[in-house]
């Protein structure tokens, strides 16, 4: 049975084999293990499903046992082979080596009809075990139980087990696209109509230029029938055929919504153009889009139906350039584990209580691994009752932090409530402080605490600023910005009245707010009048970092605590014993070992180390 894989270095844990229930070899499985009967209920069933339903992450895997065996070419175990209703037939070969370990449907499908899992790739740090494993670990590590190839990490596994396959003559490397046929057309009445006539004697023939654009009727009634309303349009359908001028048809059918969405972009430089599609001085001048944010569902559909039309474009001359976009962000799916009652199914949040049993039958439910929010599943979050409780800037703060844009984020309750908590300290520093602030005046001087502020408020607005614009990384922006209030905290009492300082400070919260805006506006525009600021917020350009200011000399002092590294800070070099030895304990990673503890001695080796036995 040929299959293909993108994972040769997992093929020590294939169990058994997926077969789409279209391949032929199933019912002849079947038919030599006396099970066709049955087998063949199954075939006919999954054949009147929808193939992109099949295939979804939620719809539940179900299969059938054929009959048949293979041998595993690497372990040559005896593994059996199974009709299995998310494997397609079109798709590689239709049949699939399953390593349930190693592939989330593969383990699902294998916890179901208690196949065997095997453990063949151990992620770094980490110790999985096939009887305690809740979903499979489908990213890559060190290969274990794989006989000559045990030890080695998975890039390289793949390497040579692909060597070893074309030294043995039973395999080969292969580049696989999963690319099919286009199907465009779609039966609804509002979309990009299809520009064809239908001839008896001719044809299809294409809608002259002269006729173009076609317009779609606007009287027709709305209906909840079945069906596309179009067909039912007669008047707008007869048209003379525009080759022979005898009676002829109109295609009825519309575009795919992606027809359009593929080229949107471009129409955006010219959007009123009545003369003709593209105007290429235009598209010279603009394109190609310097920066494209989309979610990653469309990453393998709409990015690559924009690349095919831009590339078709680019050859009549129409647009400049190879690639639509010069750069491309793709945003992760907000995810959140699933909750299953044995008699009700999914439950949502609020139907589970606090012992983890279904408010309506009280049975115990079955907390599922973290999937892609969906109301399918019910893992969701009613955000009118997040806002209630937190508010909106709690919401916007934790799904920022939270993860990097173009990972995957996890719903979870106790980063909101982190997220709640943070911008409950910036709203306490700054209404202890907010009259300080207003009052302030004049020039900061050259003292050490005075520098030491403004160098952190720099070099804040220096992480944050090429974070935000450069790297999208808003995650590593927020927690630049959650360090600089954690120092706030740290100022001194007297500081912030002092001549000295004090316009330090008034800079360093002006600056603070500017760079929390975007992340909490609400909040950001009310303390933003507190200190006397007139215009909102949101109007204001973002400030200007000073480089100088930002790279104001520093040392970094090494922290360790019963003979073990704990920290490191960063302070300013003209800092004293007695500063520094206060930063250190004022630290959030020495708190996490000296909280509760008692300190037995402090030794300071000068603009070095301070070390902390407990």
């Amino acid at each position: 049975i040929t299959v293909f894989t993108t994972r040769p270095d997992t093929v020590y844990g294939a169990t058994f084999m997926s077969m789409a229930p279209e391949h032929p070899l199933v019912l002849e499985f079947a038919r030599k293990a006396g099970r066709e009967a049955e087998v063949l209920e199954f075939v006919e069933r999954v054949a009147q499903q929808d193939k992109l339903v099949r295939s979804s992450e939620e719809t539940e895997k179900e299969g059938i046992f054929t009959g048949g065996t293979c041998r595993n070419p690497l372990t040559g175990a005896s593994i059996p082979i199974y009709a299995a209703n998310f494997v397609l037939y079109e798709y590689g070969t239709g049949a699939v080596m399953a390593v349930p370990a190693h592939d989330q449907r593969d383990f699902e499908f294998a916890r179901k009809y208690e196949l065997p899992v095997v453990v063949v790739i151990q992620p770094d740090g980490e110790v999985l075990s096939s009887d305690t494993m809740k979903s499979a670990h489908e990213g890559e590590g060190r290969m274990v139980d794989s006989g000559p190839f045990t030890g080695l990490q998975s890039e390289e596994g793949k390497r040579k087990i692909t060597a070893h396959f074309e030294e043995k003559g039973i395999g080969k490397g292969k580049i696989q696209y999963r690319l099919r046929d286009w199907g465009v057309s779609r039966q609804r009445y509002w979309g990009c109509p299809i520009p064809v006539i239908h001839c008896n004697t001719c044809g299809v023939v294409p809608v002259p230029a002269r006729d173009l654009p076609v317009i779609l009727p606007e009287d027709l009634p709305y209906t909840r029938e079945k069906g596309n309303p179009l067909a039912s349009a007669e008047e707008w359908i007869k048209v003379s055929c525009p080759a022979c001028n005898g009676p002829a048809r109109r295609e009825t059918d519309t575009f795919d919504t992606f027809f359009e969405s593929s080229w949107y972009f471009l129409r955006y430089i010219d959007p009123k153009n009545d003369r003709e599609a593209l105007d290429r001085e235009k598209m010279r001048n603009w394109m190609p889009v310097d920066q494209y944010i989309g979610g990653v569902e469309h990453a393998c559909m709409h990015l690559i139906y924009a690349r095919f039309f831009h590339k078709y474009l680019r050859d009549r001359g129409l647009v400049p350039g190879n690639e639509p976009f010069h750069r491309l962000l793709s945003q992760g799916m907000v995810c959140k584990q699933t909750m299953e009652c044995p008699k009700h199914g999914w439950r949502y949040p609020e139907e589970v209580d606090e012992k983890g049993k279904c408010r309506k039958c009280g049975e115990q439910v079955t907390v599922g691994r973290s999937m892609k929010m969906s109301k399918s599943k019910r893992n969701v979050v009613e955000p009118s009752e997040l806002i209630e409780r937190y508010g909106a800037d709690t919401a916007r703060v934790f799904s920022l932090f939270a993860s990097p844009p173009e990972k995957d984020l996890d719903w979870s309750e106790q980063g909101v409530e982190g997220a709640y908590r943070f911008l409950g300290r910036v709203f306490r520093l700054l209404a202890q402080r907010r009259e300080a602030v207003s009052r302030a005046e004049g020039s900061w001087d050259e003292s050490a605490a005075a520098r030491q502020i403004r160098r952190v408020t720099h070099r804040t607005l220096k992480k944050v600023t090429g974070d935000v614009e450069d790297r999208f990384h808003f995650n590593t922006a927020l927690s630049a910005i959650m360090e600089m209030v954690n120092f706030l905290y740290l100022v001194e009492d007297a500081a912030w009245e002092s001549p000295g300082t004090a316009p330090a400070l008034r800079e360093a919260v002006t600056i603070l707010l500017l760079m929390l805006s975007p992340f909490a506006p609400h909040l950001s525009e009310e303390i933003w009048e507190w200190i006397g600021k007139k215009d909102l917020v949101s109007t204001q350009p973002w400030p200007p970092f000073d480089e100088e200011v930002a790279r104001a000399e520093e040392i970094l002092v090494v922290v360790q605590i019963n003979g073990k590294l704990r920290s490191r800070i960063t302070v300013d070099a003209g800092a004293t014993e007695e500063e520094i030895r206060s930063m250190v304990l004022a630290d959030p990673r020495v708190l996490e070992y000296t909280e509760g503890k008692k300190i037995r001695k402090m030794v300071y080796v000068p603009k070095k180390l301070v070390s902390i036995v407990v």
